[in-house]
């Protein structure tokens, strides 16, 4: 099953992107503040969009981007260059997202997990249409909310960041196989959340 709810602001991966970001981590690994100040406005739409998705409110999700970005900045230094910097990045995020979480020891209802407007995007279509995908995608975002951050989590990376396997597994500190067996569930009980829905509705 693949899902559809990414946002205007992707990370980039691989070419260009990840060679800009290769060169300024050098250099902010020998102290140059303004680079990583670079790293901080290439990085931070996602960073801030990949909370949001996660669970947290808008100031939550804002705070937590600013403290990954203090880690890293105090890190940088020891952060080893065999993997791609947004992937280590990802990585202290998703951990300080749990760590919200796991204070407030509640999810936050979001309104939307890309931040977009349905209907801004569909004008021109049929009022009727608009109003049956906008009901499809908010079933499809509360069943993905609905989820244990365990496994809403690798769903997220794999399919609405469009991270590889290896690169969400590593994120989450997990291996492969227990990284696909979280996703194969997680996209089961969405699945099986929106059969319900769908019964529910006729």
């Amino acid at each position: 099953m693949t899902m559809v709810l990414r946002s205007g602001s992707e990370v980039a991966v691989g070419g260009r992107h990840d060679d800009l970001d290769a060169t300024l981590v050098v250099r902010a690994q020998r102290g140059e503040r303004e680079a990583f100040e670079e790293l901080v406005r290439r990085h931070a739409d996602p960073i801030y969009a990949l909370a949001r998705r996660l669970g947290l409110p808008k100031q939550a999700a804002e705070d937590v981007a600013q403290e990954a970005f203090l880690r890293a900045w105090r890190g940088i230094a020891g952060f080893r260059r065999d993997a791609r910097f947004s992937t280590w990045l990802y990585s202290i995020a998703v951990n300080e997202s749990k760590r919200w979480l796991v204070r407030e020891r509640r999810r936050a209802p979001l309104r939307s997990l890309d931040e977009g407007d349905i209907a801004s995007e569909q004008r021109g279509e049929r009022a009727e249409l608009r109003v049956v995908q906008a009901e499809w995608q908010e079933a499809l975002q509360c069943a993905v909310r609905a989820l244990p951050l365990k496994y809403r989590a690798p769903l997220i990376l794999r399919d609405v960041e469009g991270l590889s396997t290896a690169e969400g597994a590593a994120i989450l500190g997990l291996g492969e196989a227990a990284f696909k067996s979280r996703l194969h569930r997680a996209r089961l009980a969405v699945r099986d959340r929106l059969d319900d829905e769908t019964r529910g509705a006729r």
